[in-house]
């Protein structure tokens, strides 16, 4: 209600100063009108975000798992260029990144990756991040230098906390023990500290490494392995609500949810929504918003729609 008060207050002081710039011929007061549009305008973009930022998950942290797919080299490399785009976008939202596993490749990039991201609707803004991501580009390691393209695959889950109940059995677990390593399989623990959770049941396996404690390193796996358990949940339930779920094609590990093409043009474009980005680089650089913000509008109204259409039906 306070923010829909301060929208009537900037509407009404622009429409004032606009009778009083007519009334006055006085067109200096016009940039004072604009000024008041642009933050009426900038309050009402506020307010449709935290509408679209409501769901029961969307004010939790974020855990991100990079996996590298096909393209050898250049999707390993791919996948570490996602990393550092993600890095770099917690950082401009003024957000708190952990890396908790990296499983660096064999000559270039990483295999495999997962953050946690702290900060106020982390995940609300980072699941629109799930999916497979493409990569058109003249390949570094190409001597004869052709376009290769090159996938990756990003997961995001809400992090849970002590207020969200995950049982986990023992029995259901395989725990492994293994040295971390750098990269090449360098040594960089004599002891065996890294830890691989397995749930048996479901097939989800994580891993730890970054901590030198192999205690610390098996609690951090658990909270993702739980993680990821309450998002499996979450998902069943969905399917239990609807039989077809709104969106399901586009966010489902598998499908390509976006292309980032540096040749032979520049262009980033989210198949989804079909936004369009012609800067890639400010893109790989951490600047996602309107990419991210042009799903959650989409989403927001697809919701709405299936909605109004349920209430349509029922009567």
């Amino acid at each position: 209600m306070e923010q829909d008060g301060k929208l009537s207050s900037f509407i009404e002081d622009a429409i004032v100063l606009l009778e009083l710039a007519r009334e006055e011929s006085d067109d200096s007061q016009l940039g004072e009108v604009a000024e008041q549009v642009e933050v009426a305008g900038n309050q009402m973009r506020s307010m449709e975000l935290d509408r679209m930022l409501s769901g029961p998950d969307d004010f939790r942290n974020a855990i991100i798992t990079i996996n590298s797919g096909a393209g050898g080299l250049d999707a390993q490399d791919w996948a570490e260029m996602l990393l550092r785009m993600y890095l770099r976008y917690a950082t401009e939202r003024g957000w708190k990144a952990d890396l908790v596993d990296q499983l660096e490749g064999e000559e270039a990039g990483i295999k495999s990756a997962s953050v946690i991201v702290s900060g106020t609707n982390a995940y609300g803004w980072l699941k629109a991040e799930a999916g497979v991501h493409r990569l058109v580009r003249i390949s570094p390691f190409d001597s004869n230098a052709r376009r290769h393209t090159a996938f990756a695959s990003v997961f995001v889950t809400p992090e849970v906390d002590d207020d969200v109940t995950i049982d986990v059995r023992d029995d259901d677990v395989r725990v492994d023990v293994f040295r971390a390593s750098g990269a090449g399989g360098q040594k960089v623990n004599k002891t065996s500290s890294a830890v691989r959770m397995t749930h048996v049941p479901s097939g989800i396996v994580v891993s730890c490494q970054n901590e030198r404690s192999q205690h610390k390193n098996r609690d951090m796996a658990l909270k993702v392995l739980k993680s990821r358990l309450y998002e499996l949940e979450m998902k069943k339930r969905e399917a239990e609500r609807a039989k077809v779920e709104a969106g399901k094609a586009d966010i489902a590990f598998g499908s390509q949810i976006r292309s980032y093409v540096l040749a032979p043009y520049q262009m980033v474009k989210d198949h989804r929504t079909g936004f369009e980005n012609g800067s890639p680089q400010r893109v790989l650089d951490g600047d996602l918003d309107g990419l991210i913000e042009a799903f959650l509008l989409k989403r927001s109204q697809g919701e709405e729609e299936t909605g109004h259409s349920s209430e349509l039906s029922s009567r």
